[in-house]
This record gives C-alpha cells, structure tokens and sequence, in this order.
C-alpha cells in the first residue's frame, strides 16, 4: 500500500482508508475480522462519525464496534490513525427512533461528542476530528475554543471539515489557529461533479455555477486532502456499480482494464480515484473482507493517461 501525507499535518498514511459508518451492523468477530482484513491490506487509516449507529440505532454504536475490533484485532494504536466527526445534532428516543435536529458546532456540544467518541472508541486521543457538513448557525468563536481545547488536552491532533466549500472553510479558517487538513467529499467514477466543472468551463454548457466547480483547485492550492466518501456508489438508486448489470458500458471497461492490469474491476476503479494527482485519499466503505483486499490493491495500479480518460467516458461523462 502507498502512502501519502495528510494535509500538511505530518501524518503518513495509507491512500486508501476504511469507513466504518455500517460497522455496528456486525458482531464482533465479524468487525475484528474486517479490520484486520484491511491492515493485512496496508489501510492503516479509519473514519468514523459520532451519528454513525443506523443499524443499531444508537449514537456513537459503529465507533464503539470498531473500537472494540481494533483491540481485538492486536493493533497497536500508535501505528493506526482514527478519525472521527461531529456537529450534526441526532439522537434516538428509548424505542430507537431517531430525530436529525439540525446542526450544532457550539463549543459544548463539540466537547460533548468529542468525549463519547472516545469512549466508545476506547483510545485516548483521535489523530483528527472533522467538523460534519456545515451549521450556518455557527458562531466562530465558540468552534475555536473547542478546537483549542481539544488541541490543548491532548484529546485531537489534527482538524478538518466535510462536505464544504471554499469559502465555507476560509470563514471557519480565519478564526482557527489550526490549520484544516481535510475535507471529505463524494466522488468516484460515478460523482466526477469537481472534474466535470474543470473540463466544461467556458464552454456551452459551462457549469461554472455548479457547486463544486472551484473546490479542486483550491483544495490543491491549501495543501488539503479530499476524502472521497462512498466512492462506489452509483448516482442512482441502484447501488454500487462496480459488477451491477444496470451499468454495462463502465463494468466492460473496468473489465478490460483488469486484465489489462492483472487487477480487479474494484481495484481498477480505486486506481482511477488515485491517478489523479489531486492527492485523494479515499474512504472504502465496504465491510467485507474479500472486497475491501481487491480495492486496497488497487493502490498499486498505475493507470495510463489513456485509460483514465476511457474510465471517465464510460462513466457517462462527455469531453469538449
């Protein structure tokens, strides 16, 4: 597994990292299982959010399961990098229900979740918190001061932010004395919306308006690591794509290229993500072992100029 480094914070991580949002849908056995499936794969890289317990219908449950599956799994923690997010306001009532409030980075709500995390993942400190999408209600001053207190205690090493864009993060920037390593966003073969922007501008159908259209260059410019989420996933309510018979055009090319490349139609696909020198660092959400071996692999895959392109066109995606 290649490494690279996060940000500028230091860390040297594994490309590839494992979310563990759908881990509290397994046991233990199965979880430890998982996780030893991906550090055998060289992912030394886990993400993790406080609202992550769909299954069980419990906060903070998916961390808890995973930190039970590192212990059992023999890993030393000073040789992984767990990350974790916070500031979406959910809970669940004594029958399982949930509720999504809203969004809260108010300084108490920050240390509160910060420290549940940490006990449900049973470790001291995380390398790195990231603010969970955005609360337009966010006062500056009170994100700082949990950040600093956070900083302070030991609690976090390193800070970021999803599902943002530029000028979002340069507000919340302004105010911090940390500097944002991280943004996660979606992308993947079939979410190629920050490509799409670059390629069409100035164009016809320029979509300079789109959303996404400066987040690439300035994520490259602030030295920050994307973390595509559910890179896999299609657009559509079918699913995944990689082998789904409802996408034949991008499974024949992905196909080919597998032989091509002795890989995997997974791993070919990982390999497009991290051919791009933007410096992705991509989040594999998948709980089975077999296939999160073959997406691991596919770190190690230099695709050629030409067969990127070819990825993206099958995608659906047009050039000028």
């Amino acid at each position: 597994m290649k490494t690279q480094e996060i940000g500028q914070s230091g860390m040297i991580a594994s490309r590839v990292a494992l979310g563990v949002m759908r881990m509290d849908a397994l046991d233990n056995a199965e979880a430890t299982r998982t996780v030893a499936a991906a550090t055998q794969a060289g992912i030394n890289y886990f993400d993790t959010a406080d609202i992550y317990g769909f299954n069980a219908h419990k906060l903070h449950a998916s961390s808890e399961r995973f930190g039970q599956a590192w212990k059992l799994a023999g890993l030393d923690r000073s040789e992984i990098f767990i990350q974790t997010k916070f500031g979406i306001d959910n809970d669940y009532d004594a029958e399982g229900h949930g509720t999504a409030y809203g969004y809260d980075f108010s300084t108490k709500h920050l240390l509160d979740s910060l420290d549940a995390e940490l006990e449900a993942l049973q470790t001291d400190y995380v390398d790195t918190v990231l603010l969970h999408r955005i609360d337009t209600l966010f006062e500056l001053d009170e994100v700082a001061e949990a950040f600093d207190k956070l900083e302070s205690s030991g609690k976090v090493r390193h800070f970021g932010v999803s599902n943002m864009g530029p000028w979002q993060i340069e507000l919340l920037q302004s105010g911090l004395k940390q500097k944002l390593e991280i943004n996660q966003l979606q992308f993947g073969l079939m979410h190629t919306q920050m490509l799409d922007a670059e390629i069409h501008f100035n164009v016809a159908d320029d979509p300079a308006a789109d959303r996404t259209g400066e987040i690439l260059p300035y994520s490259r410019l602030k030295h920050m690591t994307i973390q595509p989420w559910c890179p896999f996933q299609s657009d559509t309510e079918y699913g995944p794509f990689v082998g789904n018979p409802h996408f034949p055009e991008i499974n024949a090319e992905l196909d080919r290229l597998a032989a091509k490349y002795d890989s995997t139609p997974n791993g070919i696909a990982m390999a497009w993500i991290l051919r791009h020198p933007a410096g992705f660092q991509p989040l594999v959400g998948s709980m089975n072992p077999d296939r999160i071996r073959q997406i691991a692999a596919g770190a190690d895959v230099d695709l050629e100029r030409r067969d990127w392109w070819s990825l993206y066109k099958a995608a659906g995606n047009r050039l000028i």
